[in-house]
């Protein structure tokens, strides 16, 4: 499994998606699997603004991850989020059957995520809203990627600035000289 992290705005499900689709892989993304979700509970929590359960959102990609049995390679997107997704993604390896092979942080700066949100062009992507998103990744990340390196998994920084082929190529460059590609 390979994990992309970035806060919103850095092109993680662009990039996701597209190693996807050339690489006959597939993309679990946490977002889309619970929009995707028919539980009207689960939907409810979401349409409010609410944080879905541990177990709601661990049991999601287990089930996600149990279907893609067949496919060689897994790119999730949005998950982890919190420290105990983390934990239980690293211990359910082997149930799983799979290995987390690399962890992917694209680091895009803050005026250039605000150019990118601003062409998005949603309602709650204000510079105040980007500044408080901003400051809960990175409160919710770095203990996640200390966790991961704790765990010997490897984590690499990628510059997300650039065009979407200048960032894909360093993506699939980094997976090629770790033999994940």
């Amino acid at each position: 499994m390979i994990i992309f992290f970035g806060p919103a705005g850095a092109g993680k499900s662009v990039q996701g998606q597209i190693l996807a689709a050339r690489m006959g892989w597939r993309w679990l993304s946490a977002g889309q699997l619970l929009r995707d979700t028919h539980d009207p509970e689960l939907v409810q929590i979401m349409h409010s603004g609410g944080m879905v359960s541990h177990e709601a959102i661990t049991g999601i990609m287990s089930d996600a991850i149990k279907k893609s049995g067949d496919i060689d390679q897994l790119i999730l997107d949005g998950f982890p989020r919190l420290l105990p997704q983390a934990e239980w993604l690293v211990n359910s390896q082997t149930d799983h059957g799979r290995q987390i092979g690399l962890v992917v942080v694209l680091e895009v700066p803050r005026e250039e995520l605000l150019k990118r949100l601003a062409i998005r062009g949603r309602a709650d992507d204000t510079p105040e809203a980007i500044d408080q998103r901003l400051n809960i990744y990175r409160q919710e990340m770095y203990p996640i990627l200390s966790y991961m390196t704790e765990q010997q998994i490897p984590v690499v920084h990628i510059d997300g600035v650039g065009t979407v082929g200048q960032v894909h190529d360093r993506i699939v460059a980094e997976l090629t000289s770790r033999s994940l590609a």
